[in-house]
C-alpha cells in the first residue's frame, strides 16, 4: 500500500514538473496558443478493465471503450465518457424511437446574439441534433418577433419564450438558470422526456443523437480535458456557494452542453440558482459565473453520463487526432462587437 501510494504520488509531481516544462518552453518559444497543442501530449488516463467489461448505456447497450484505448472512456464511478466509435448509434436510435421520446432542446439568443447565431445554431440543429426524433426547440429571447423562421421536419416544433434582457451580460448568462427551472417546471417539462441546455453561440456540424442521452449529462471542457485536476479553473473563493477546495472535482465541464431527464434538470437549476442568489445577496460572483455552480453540482452529484470533446469542441485549439468526429463547434468569439 506505502508502495502504490509513493508511486501516485511520484507520477503527480513528474507530471506537474513536465507540464510547468512545456508550458515555459511553448511560451518562449512559441507563445500562448502553440502551447495549447503541446498538452496533448499528457495522457487522459486508462479506464480499468474490470470497469469496462460493465460499461453499458440505456440507450446504446454494451458500450466498447476497449475501441478508444488512447483516451478515458470512463469515470472513477463508472459513468462512460462518449467518444466516437465507442457506441453503435443504430441502437440508440432504434431505442429512442422505440420509447417514443420527445427531446427538448433549449438556447438563449439575447442581445446581438440574436442576429449572429441563432438562425445557423437552428438550422445545423435541424440536419443533425436527434434526426429522426421528436424535438422541441425552446428559444428563450426578448424579441421573439425577430426569431428567424427555420423549415422544420415531421415532430420537430418550436417554441419562443419571452425573457427580460438583462443589464450585464454576465446577468444573462446567470438567470439562465433561473429561466430554465421555471420552464421544466412548466410548458417544457410537460413536452419533453429529455432536455438539452446549449449556448447560441456553436453549430452542428454532425450527428448529436440519442448516445448522448441519459438521465444526467455533463460535457467536458475542451479547452481543460487533458489538464491535472489541480490546474482546472474551479471556484476557489470559499465564500462562493461555488467553491470547491483543492483536492475536489473530478472534471471540468462546460456549461455550454448540458442535459438530462426533466426531474434532473430541475435539481440542477435548483441548485445552480440558489448558489447565484446566495453569492449576489453577498456580493459575490463567481469566476466562471453559472458554468462554477454547474461544476460544483456534479462534483456533489455526479453524471450518469459525460460527453467527450468530440460533442462540443473549439476549432481554435486546431484538428488533435483523438477527436475525429466533432458535433458542435464554438464560433467566433466576437467579445466586443457582441456585449455591451
Amino acid at each position: 500500500m506505502a508502495l502504490k501510494e509513493g508511486l501516485r504520488a511520484w507520477k503527480r509531481i513528474f507530471w506537474r514538473q513536465i507540464l510547468l516544462a512545456l508550458g515555459l518552453l511553448g511560451l518562449f518559444l512559441y507563445g500562448l496558443p502553440k502551447f495549447r497543442h503541446l498538452e496533448a501530449l499528457i495522457p487522459m488516463g486508462v479506464c480499468p478493465s474490470d470497469t469496462m467489461s460493465l460499461l453499458r448505456d440505456n440507450f446504446t447497450g454494451a458500450l466498447r471503450p476497449w475501441a478508444r484505448p488512447e483516451v478515458l472512456t470512463c469515470t472513477p464511478w463508472g459513468a462512460p465518457i462518449i467518444w466516437d466509435g465507442t457506441f453503435d448509434p443504430d441502437v440508440a436510435k432504434q431505442e429512442a424511437t422505440q420509447q417514443n421520446l420527445t427531446i427538448g432542446l433549449t438556447v438563449f439568443a439575447v442581445g446581438r446574439y440574436l442576429e449572429k447565431y441563432l438562425e445557423r445554431f437552428l438550422e445545423t440543429a435541424e440536419q443533425h441534433f436527434m434526426a429522426g426524433q421528436s424535438v422541441v426547440y425552446y428559444v428563450f429571447t426578448e424579441r421573439p418577433g425577430a426569431v428567424p423562421r427555420v423549415a422544420l421536419g415531421p415532430g420537430r416544433r418550436l417554441r419562443v419564450e419571452l425573457v427580460v434582457r438583462e443589464r450585464r451580460w454576465q446577468d444573462v448568462s446567470m438567470a439562465r438558470m433561473r429561466t430554465l427551472h421555471a420552464a421544466l417546471g412548466g410548458r417544457l417539462g410537460r413536452e419533453a422526456h429529455f432536455v438539452f441546455c446549449m449556448d447560441v453561440d456553436q453549430h452542428f456540424s454532425s450527428t448529436f443523437g440519442p448516445e448522448a442521452l441519459a438521465e444526467s449529462v455533463a460535457q467536458l471542457h475542451s479547452w481543460h480535458y487533458h489538464w491535472p485536476r489541480w490546474l482546472l479553473p474551479f471556484e476557489r473563493d470559499a465564500h462562493s456557494a461555488a467553491a470547491m477546495a483543492q483536492g475536489e472535482g473530478d472534471f471540468y465541464y462546460h456549461a455550454a452542453v448540458f442535459g438530462g431527464s426533466v426531474a434532473a434538470l430541475r435539481d440542477l437549476t435548483a441548485h445552480c440558482a440558489r448558489g447565484l442568489a446566495w453569492d449576489r445577496a453577498r456580493g459575490l460572483e463567481a469566476r466562471w459565473h453559472d458554468e462554477s455552480h454547474l461544476n460544483k453540482f456534479f462534483w456533489l452529484h455526479k453524471p450518469a453520463k459525460v460527453l467527450s470533446p468530440e460533442f462540443c469542441w473549439s476549432p481554435d485549439l486546431g484538428p488533435r487526432a483523438e477527436i475525429r468526429r466533432p458535433r458542435l463547434l464554438w464560433a467566433p468569439k466576437e467579445y466586443r462587437l457582441l456585449r455591451d
